[in-house]
C-alpha cells in the first residue's frame, strides 16, 4: 500500500513538472520586437590602421633578433580609433568614435547599435574611417531598401569582402 501511494505521488510530481515546463515553453508568448517597425542593427568589429607606420628592418637588425622573433618590419602596437556614421533618409542616427580594444589599444574596435525605424522604403547610408585622414571616408555605402515590419535589417562590415554589407 505504501509503495502504491509513493508511486502515485511520484507520477503526480512528474506530471506537474511536465505541465509547468509545457506552460513556460509556450506561454507567455515572446515578442522579438515591435511588429509595426523595423529594427536596424549595426555590427562592426574592425582593426584600424596603426598610429605609426611599420618600419622596415635592415638585414643586420633582423640577424640580431632571436630566430623565432625574426620579422621584416617593426610595428608599434597602438591603433587609431574607428569613426562610423549611419544615416537613414538623410538623418544621422549613429555617429560614433570607438577606441580599439586591448590593454595597449592594439585590438579591433567593436560597435554594436540597434534602433527601430518605421517600415517601408528608406535610404540607408553608412560611412567609416579607419585611417588617420581628417576629412572624407575610407568606406561608404548608400542603398535604398524596403524594410518589412517586424523584421531585422543588419549592417555589417568586412574589409576582406569589399566593405559594408546590408541584409
Amino acid at each position: 500500500m505504501r509503495s502504491a501511494l509513493r508511486l502515485l505521488l511520484q507520477i503526480f510530481a512528474y506530471a506537474a513538472m511536465a505541465a509547468l515546463l509545457g506552460y513556460f515553453a509556450t506561454l507567455p508568448p515572446y515578442q522579438y520586437g515591435d511588429t509595426e517597425r523595423t529594427t536596424i542593427k549595426l555590427s562592426i568589429s574592425h582593426a584600424t590602421n596603426r598610429i605609426e607606420p611599420c618600419v622596415p628592418l635592415t638585414q643586420e637588425e633582423i640577424a640580431e633578433l632571436a630566430a623565432n622573433m625574426r620579422r621584416t618590419e617593426a610595428c608599434e602596437r597602438e591603433r587609431l580609433p574607428l569613426t562610423v556614421e549611419l544615416d537613414v533618409d538623410g538623418e544621422n542616427v549613429v555617429s560614433l568614435i570607438q577606441a580599439p580594444s586591448g590593454v595597449w589599444n592594439d585590438g579591433p574596435a567593436s560597435i554594436y547599435e540597434r534602433f527601430d525605424v518605421s517600415s517601408g522604403r528608406h535610404t540607408v547610408s553608412v560611412r567609416m574611417r579607419d585611417t588617420a585622414r581628417i576629412e572624407g571616408w575610407d568606406y561608404e555605402k548608400t542603398e535604398t531598401v524596403d524594410l518589412a515590419p517586424g523584421r531585422y535589417f543588419s549592417v555589417t562590415f568586412k574589409a576582406e569582402t569589399g566593405g559594408f554589407k546590408f541584409r
